[in-house]
């Protein structure tokens, strides 16, 4: 932009320019400042991100005695934070893409907070419900359950890591542009399925009625070990798991998805902890389901197609030989 140079002899003659140029450059500021503001949004949700997943962590591994706000048991205060952690996790990068504010820093940023609230957190609550103690170091608390649930939540860490690091490179790809479907279990999704079930764990343990719930919710809490292991295996799988915002919520929705979203509710409105169980146990499990039908109709359709192969192939060779002998006949 060109300075102008204001004299006493032609201020009138430059008067005019003179603010103008003043007025854009006002302007600019102005712009640049807003955007620097509404920058600051998608940053602070992923740091409220990894706080959640801090809290999360704080409160687990709090006494289970504690009381806490509302009767709520620590791991329950804990998977509340991972939750709150997930919508956050949500809002950052779809503030970020309403503001043209993307960049490499935030989302290497993200996948910080995304390791701490979704990795970390539940392997640290999965350990905290077992109540497992000190394995490999102590002899009163060295079992085979014990040292099974530690190498467990192990295992699942490091599987979140990968599936976050795989992601930041997978990202940019061609075949990732439309992000309609994630390669493996996102780590949100495998977070929400462990993080669910101790949820409902702890409701029921809290509304117990005698010794069978006792041992039931003993028994569940065992089996939350498998379980976080199998979700490990599936952040670092190949199987295609839906975007569940860009597929079924973004635009237009269609009717049956739009029937699924109130049955939904309905469950919602009923009986919350069950719902959001179940809800990311069936997500969990779609993936496989799918690529098990595929399998079979695979089979099937390559069994059909090896038989009309056969079929075409018989019907070929039968009319290549009528051919022949009726050429030779003309021939002669």
């Amino acid at each position: 932009m060109s300075k102008i140079r204001l004299v006493p002899g032609d201020r009138h003659e430059a008067d005019g320019p003179a603010i103008g140029d003043a007025l854009r450059r006002r302007q600019l500021r102005r712009r640049l400042r807003r955007r620097r503001s509404v920058a600051i949004l998608p940053s602070a949700c992923t740091l409220g991100n990894v706080l959640c997943g801090f809290a999360a962590v704080f409160f687990a591994s709090r006494p289970q005695d504690t009381v806490m706000l509302w009767n709520w048991t620590p791991l329950t205060i804990a998977s509340v934070c991972v939750f709150v952690g997930m919508a956050f996790d949500a809002l950052d990068g779809r503030l970020a893409r309403m503001t043209h504010q993307t960049s490499d820093l935030g989302g290497q940023l993200d996948s910080m907070a995304d390791m701490v609230t979704f990795g970390l957190a539940p392997a640290f609550l999965t350990v905290q419900l077992v109540n497992i103690g000190a394995p490999f170091l102590s002899e009163k608390h060295d079992t085979y359950l014990n040292r099974t649930a530690l190498v467990v939540a192990g295992i699942y860490v490091a599987c979140a890591a990968l599936r976050l690091a795989r992601f930041n490179i997978e990202v940019n790809l061609a075949e990732n542009k439309d992000h309609m479907s994630f390669k493996g279990m996102p780590s949100p999704g495998a977070a929400g399925t462990v993080v669910s079930l101790i949820l409902l764990h702890q409701h029921l343990l809290a509304h117990q009625v005698g010794d069978t719930m006792g041992w039931l919710s003993r028994t569940a809490a065992i089996g939350i070990v498998p379980i976080t292991l199998l979700v490990a295996f599936g952040m670092v799988s190949r199987l295609r798991y839906a975007h569940v915002l860009n597929r079924y919520i973004r635009g237009r929705a269609r009717f049956g998805n739009f029937v699924k979203a109130m049955i939904v509710l309905m469950l919602l409105l009923i009986s919350p902890h069950i719902a959001v169980a179940t809800a990311f146990v069936f997500y969990a499990l779609s993936a496989p389901a799918a690529w098990v039908w595929r399998s079979i109709n695979k089979g099937r359709f390559n069994t059909e197609a090896q038989r009309r192969g056969e079929k075409k192939e018989e019907d070929g060779i039968t009319g290549s030989a009528g051919f022949t002998g009726s050429d030779q006949g003309h021939g002669s």
